[in-house]
């Protein structure tokens, strides 16, 4: 596998336009990425509240070290000219959107599977050691977002039932009029970035890494739900089988205590017809705990 990404990355370093070498380089990861079950469940206009609230919660965290990161390392030379805090940063309207579905103490409420840490992790040691391959993370994300990201809102927007804006800002970019232009603008700004072939090879690798991190994220979301949908059934099944179990019991005792008080009430009938008329009142008992 590595090799198969190190033979793509250096065909890609033939192109002259970074934006180009990175849409080449993360092909594959980027077809594997849109055929992950979650993402499959969006495209076919299943989304549970669940699931947009777990992936909110993920997208909080990592937004959170991607811009600490890049407006840690906002003059570097890498990332000065990609860097458009008021335009793209994301890091606020996720928070309101959580907050729209858990109320003021989300913070407390958030769950993020360890894939979300690995991928926060990785952003913050980019931070630190190699802000140049920022370029790839913010890229992936950022351009993601304002394309796939406004089909995706309108799906979660339906699929929910939510109306305008409630809890769907995180696809609202109010500061960009034209997504289109936008992202013309921003690739140009990326492929002037001027890199030794050394870093240009370590951005390639890190989009290819950025896709597989969100795969690995998307995976682990939909594991977590499946875990979750699991034990709700298990539980429903218990209670049913709870009821069943007190119900039949119920029953018995209830059937015992009618023969019981017939037998009692008529010992002067002869056996035969106490026997009878026992059976037809069990019988009869059985058929209203049915229902």
């Amino acid at each position: 596998m590595e090799t198969v990404e190190k033979n793509q990355i250096q065909t890609a370093i033939v192109d002259s336009e970074l934006s180009e070498q990175i849409k080449a380089v993360t092909k594959e990861s980027h077809v594997r990425a849109e055929n992950t079950e979650l993402m499959l469940s969006y495209q076919r206009g299943r989304v549970s509240l669940q699931q947009y609230q777990l992936l909110l919660c993920s997208l909080y965290k990592i937004y959170e070290a991607l811009e600490e990161a890049l407006d840690t390392n906002a003059s570097h030379e890498a990332v000065a000219p990609i860097y458009f805090p008021q335009e793209l940063s994301r890091l606020e309207s996720i928070g309101k959107d959580l907050e729209y579905f858990y109320g003021r103490s989300w913070r407390e409420k958030m769950t993020v599977p360890a894939a979300t840490l690995r991928y926060a992790q990785r952003l913050r040691e980019v931070g630190r050691d190699h802000p140049e391959y920022l370029v790839a993370h913010a890229y992936t994300r950022y351009l993601g977002d304002l394309s796939g990201g406004q089909v995706l809102g309108r799906i979660t927007q339906k699929s929910l039932g939510l109306k305008s804006g409630e809890g769907l800002l995180f696809f609202s970019f109010p500061a960009v009029s034209s997504p289109n232009l936008f992202k013309q603008l921003y690739r140009s700004r990326m492929n002037s970035i001027e890199l030794t072939e050394e870093q240009r090879s370590g951005v390639l690798q890190e989009a290819v890494t950025a896709f597989e991190l969100n795969i690995q994220l998307f995976n682990e979301l939909q594991d977590s739900l499946s875990s979750v949908s699991d034990t709700d059934n298990q539980t429903r099944q218990r209670h049913t089988q709870h009821q069943q179990s007190t119900t039949t019991a119920a029953a018995a005792a209830a059937d015992g205590q009618v023969c019981e008080a017939l037998q009692i009430s008529s010992s002067l009938m002869p056996r035969f017809l106490r026997t009878l008329l026992c059976v037809f009142v069990v019988l009869a008992v059985g058929v209203v705990y049915a229902f």
